[in-house]
C-alpha cells in the first residue's frame, strides 16, 4: 500500500477532548485517539511566552502552522509535528494555566472566561495532515519534516519506527533529563538525554560485530525490558571510574567502550596511572589530551600526537646540516627529508631547535622500525 496523506480539519474542542498527561506513561488527547507524545517525541519544552503565544494566536482566530499526525494500524494517531502547540492548547482548556484574552486584560483560566470567549476558543479550527503507510514510508516522511524548527535526530527517527516495550524501558534509563545514565556517566560522556544521545551511545556499545542500530532495535523491540543494555553500559562506566577516579580532563571525548573491551582484564596500578596522567596533561608536547587515557594503558605514542617541528625549525635544521641527512650524510632536497627528534620524546626530548635533525625519509622509516 502506497503511503496516503490526507487533510483533517478539527476544532480545539476535538483536540482537547479527554486530554490526559499521565507523566511517564504519555500524553493523549482527541478522545483518547491521539498519542501526543509518542516514544520518539521530546519532553515538553515550550517556555511560558511560547505557550502564551499559541493561546494568543488561537484567541485572535489567526491560523497556527499545519500539524502532522501518523495514522496507526489500529485507527489511532500519533503526533509527528505539533506536540508543543497541541499541549499548549490542551493545557489551557484543561485549566493548567491562565492567560490574558487576546493579550490584554487580567490573566484568566479557561473556566473563568466569559461563555462566548470559551465557545470561540473551543470552535477554533486546526488543520492536520495525516499520513498512513509502512514503517519505512513513515520514516522517510519524518526525515522531511522539521520538528519545532529542529530536525529529529537519527535516534529519534529510529525510536519512531521501533517503539515497543524494550524502548519504553530503555528510555527510562537513558532518555530523561535526570535519568540514571546521566547521573552516573555525565562526567564521562557527552550527550543530551532528551535528544536520545545517551541511548544511542549505549546501543552502539552493545552492538554485536557487524550489527546495525536498526537491527539491534528490531531484535529487541518487543522484549519486556532493556535491563541488559543498562548492565552493559554500567559495566563500562564502573570500569572507567575504577581506573581513572580523579581524572577530569578530556573525559567526555574518549571512546571508553573501546578501551574497556581492550583493557578490562589488565592489572593496573591506579595510583601510578593517575600520576602519569597528571604529568602528560601538563606536558606541552602532548597535543591530543584525550589520547592520554589510551596511552597510559598501552604505551602507544600515536595516541598523544606529540608536537611536530614547524616549517621554520625544519628549514633551520636543514641549513645547519648543509642539506645532508643526519643519519646517512646523503645530500637531498628538503622535500625528501623529515624532521626528527634527536632525543625521543619518551626519553625527555623536546620539540625545539636543539633537538631537531633532518633525515631522509627512507632512513627515518628504518630508524622508526628498529
Amino acid at each position: 500500500m502506497a503511503m496516503k496523506v490526507e487533510s483533517l480539519s478539527i476544532t480545539a474542542s476535538d483536540l482537547a477532548e479527554d486530554y490526559l498527561d499521565d507523566g511517564e506513561n504519555g500524553v493523549t488527547g482527541y478522545a483518547g485517539r491521539l498519542d501526543i507524545r509518542p516514544p520518539y517525541q521530546r519532553e515538553f519544552v515550550y517556555k511560558d511566552d511560547q505557550r502564551n503565544a499559541v493561546i494568543d494566536t488561537a484567541t485572535r482566530g489567526l491560523p497556527l502552522n499545519v500539524m502532522y499526525w501518523a495514522k496507526r494500524s489500529n485507527g489511532s494517531y500519533e503526533v509527528i509535528d505539533g506536540q508543543q502547540r497541541t499541549i499548549s492548547l490542551c493545557q489551557y482548556i484543561n485549566g493548567d494555566f491562565s492567560h490574558s484574552w487576546q493579550g490584554s486584560g487580567p490573566p484568566l483560566y479557561f473556566d473563568g472566561l466569559p461563555s462566548d470567549q470559551r465557545e470561540r476558543l473551543l470552535a477554533y479550527k486546526l488543520t492536520v495532515y495525516v499520513c498512513e503507510g509502512t514503517d519505512s514510508e513513515k520514516l522517510a516522511w519524518f526525515k522531511t519534516i522539521n520538528i519545532a524548527g529542529e530536525p529529529l535526530t537519527d535516534q529519534e527517527l529510529l525510536n519512531a519506527v521501533y517503539a515497543g516495550t524494550w524502548l519504553s524501558s530503555a528510555k527510562r534509563s537513558f532518555s530523561q533529563t535526570n535519568c540514571r545514565a546521566a547521573q552516573m556517566a555525565g562526567k564521562y560522556v557527552k550527550g543530551v538525554p532528551i535528544r536520545q544521545e545517551l541511548l544511542r551511545m549505549a546501543i552502539k556499545w552493545a552492538l554485536d560485530e557487524g550489527e546495525t542500530l536498526e537491527g539491534y532495535m528490531a531484535r529487541h523491540q518487543f522484549e519486556p525490558n532493556a535491563d541488559a543494555l543498562w548492565t552493559d553500559f554500567r559495566a563500562v562506566i564502573d570500569w572507567v571510574k575504577a581506573i581513572f577516579p580523579n581524572q577530569i580532563s578530556a573525559l567526555k571525548s574518549v571512546d571508553w567502550h573501546a578501551l574497556y573491551h581492550k583493557h578490562r582484564h589488565d592489572v593496573v596500578d591506579v595510583a601510578a596511572i593517575e600520576k602519569r596522567c597528571a604529568e602528560l596533561f601538563a606536558d606541552g608536547e602532548v597535543t591530543n589530551p584525550k589520547g592520554v587515557y589510551a596511552y597510559v594503558l598501552d604505551g602507544d605514542e600515536r595516541h598523544l600526537n606529540i608536537r611536530a617541528f614547524n616549517q621554520r625549525q625544519r628549514i633551520r635544521a636543514y641549513e645547519r646540516q648543509g642539506g645532508k641527512c643526519a643519519i646517512t650524510g646523503e645530500a637531498l632536497p628538503i622535500e625528501k627529508m623529515e624532521a626528527d627528534h634527536i632525543i625521543p620524546w619518551s626519553k625527555g626530548g623536546k620539540t625545539d631547535d636543539d633537538n631537531c635533525q633532518m633525515v631522509s625519509m627512507v632512513a627515518n622509516r628504518r630508524k622508526g622500525n628498529r
